[in-house]
């Protein structure tokens, strides 16, 4: 199969570089920026056959390099740069964001951190240049594109051309006149940015002549090698928080693995939505798992978040005290020495900081990436994250190939650390059981409206302030809970719900007619980004 090598300079976006280019039907690897790719696209591995599982590891067959972008200035003495081997490669490649920037230095142009920044959706015109290039083949003279850098090419470089630019005239998309490169200062990967999947079509299918052979059952064939080669005879751990990823990822492991060796604990938190434990059991049971084991642990999760009001050190707390409790559980139920199993997803691992090479910023430490202990398991190479280079979408479409109901693979996202990051501020049992309440009544009306499956994920959050109001003519000073409905297709960009007003004040007037302790409801109109779809 061939295959599509990513340079990863530490983008948020680079992982859904990939997730488009495996829309196109290709397979996408991804390897640190300063990767050697002269061992890597040499004649040998052109003939190929690729991808393939060899000791637990995929090889591919590689036809075409893109540069993903970056938080660095291509300028700065500390930014990422690439293999000088890069630049004797034979492949096509192609640079986004700092990828050109960096192609643009590197060739003795010149990069600048312009007065007005470009952020968000502008409108690109190809030039007179651009008209023919093979990159913007079959696009309109004009499109809207979704920028996201504060530098700009200002020079391009030696034997660089301008083939689009923005509205305020700046460089927008660059090609070589005489070498396979090609660059855009956009994201086309963004699926905010218009015929961003035609102009990486363009790339993969027709400048890298690459055929799409790859599916999610491709996926499913070398993860499912890749771990028989990993675990060998070795029993593996599952920690089930109850949400799509963990399911999924239990069934893949009962599919995969010998089931006598697969043992799923459930570790019940009091951070759980409403009716959550019993669901999660029932799931669990329903995919024929032999080994299954439920954790009271209410008291002392609760006891451990008590006073604190920091969402990372809260994120900790619950990462650790899972571990911890993990490790109890195994002694005290017998279980062998077994590898630590994850549901981690990419988008996860990103916002962490922990993407595949080391210039990754940290948005918000997930409490099963960054969490110390499950860092020194990891170190350790005891922890297998099966799902760890999938979105959510992919996710839903794994679990389908596993066999999954729809009534699992389609529920919306619910974070590991559960209500414990959906309560802002210091976490108690009776704010869990106010948000609780709230939540289930959110989630009510929107199904008895059919708009649960028009909505990529939904929640309640509950705020750390009090409101005043009036009930039955008395005053009242009850809690504020904001209501979040996000749209996305894959976790890394989101836009708000356009709710009828009618339905957001029906579905108020609910809440806080069920729920005394709530006297007020908003709604977030906020996108990511510049949010996150969390609030911690």
């Amino acid at each position: 199969m061939d295959t599509i090598l990513i340079l990863d300079y530490g983008s948020q976006y680079t992982q859904l570089i990939g997730r488009r280019i495996r829309e196109l039907g290709v397979y996408a690897e991804i390897l640190p920026g300063d990767a050697d790719v002269g061992a890597k696209t040499g004649p040998a591995d052109l003939q190929a056959a690729g991808p393939a599982v060899v000791a637990g590891q995929v090889v591919s067959h590689y036809v075409g390099i893109v540069l993903s972008g970056s938080p660095f200035s291509a300028y700065d003495e500390a930014a990422p740069r690439p293999h000088p081997s890069l630049y004797e490669s034979r492949l096509p490649v192609l640079g986004i964001c700092y990828g050109i920037q960096r192609m643009t230095l590197d060739s003795g142009g010149q990069v600048s951190r312009l007065v007005e920044r470009e952020y968000g959706r502008k409108l690109v015109h190809k030039t007179s240049k651009g008209q023919a290039n093979s990159l913007l083949k079959g696009l309109p003279a004009e499109f809207s594109s979704w920028m996201s850098h504060g530098d700009s090419v200002v020079i391009p470089g030696n034997g660089w051309e301008i083939i689009a630019e923005s509205e305020g005239g700046i460089p927008a998309a660059l090609a070589h006149a005489s070498l396979p490169r090609w660059g855009v200062q956009f994201h086309p990967e963004v699926s905010h940015c218009e015929c961003g999947l035609d102009i990486l079509g363009n790339f993969v299918l027709g400048i890298c002549k690459a055929k799409p052979e790859w599916s999610m059952g491709a996926y499913l064939e070398q993860t499912a090698e890749s771990l028989k080669c990993r675990v060998g005879e070795s029993p593996v751990l599952l920690l089930i928080s109850g949400g799509v990823d963990s399911t999924v990822t239990g069934a893949l492991l009962l599919k995969t693995l010998d089931p006598e060796k697969v043992y799923l604990l459930y570790i019940d938190t009091g951070l759980m939505r409403a009716g959550e434990s019993e669901e999660v059991m029932e799931n669990l049971a329903r995919l024929g798992a032999r080994h299954l084991f439920k954790v009271d642990a209410e008291e002392r999760f609760l006891e451990a978040l008590r006073g604190e009001s920091d969402p990372e050190r809260k994120r900790r707390i619950i990462g650790d005290l899972f571990v911890r409790i993990q490790e109890e559980e195994v002694a005290r139920l017998g279980i062998p020495e077994a590898y630590l199993v994850q549901g981690t997803l990419y988008t996860d691992l990103i916002e962490s900081g922990k993407g595949v090479g080391n210039k990754a910023q940290t948005i918000k430490s997930h409490h099963n990436v960054r969490s110390p202990l499950i860092m020194e398991k990891r170190a350790k190479g005891l922890v297998i994250e099966p799902l760890d280079r999938l979105y959510k979408d992919e996710v839903r479409a794994l679990g389908r190939l596993l066999g999954l109901p729809e009534s699992i693979v389609s529920r919306h996202p619910f974070p590991g650390p559960g209500l414990g990051v959906r309560i802002l501020g210091e976490v108690t049992k009776e704010k869990c059981d106010i948000l609780r309440q709230a939540d289930q009544v959110y989630i009510e009306e929107l199904r008895s409206r059919g708009l649960y499956n028009k909505i990529w994920q939904a929640f309640c959050v509950l705020l750390p302030v009090r409101a005043v109001g009036v009930a039955g003519d008395e005053r009242t000073y009850g809690y504020v809970v904001a209501l979040r409905a996000v749209v996305s297709e894959d976790g890394m960009t989101a836009g708000v719900y356009p709710f009828d007003p009618a339905d957001l004040v029906a579905i108020s007037t609910a809440i806080t007619n069920r729920n005394q302790k709530v006297g007020r409801v908003v709604y977030d109109v906020s996108s990511k980004p510049p949010a996150t779809i969390e609030w911690e």
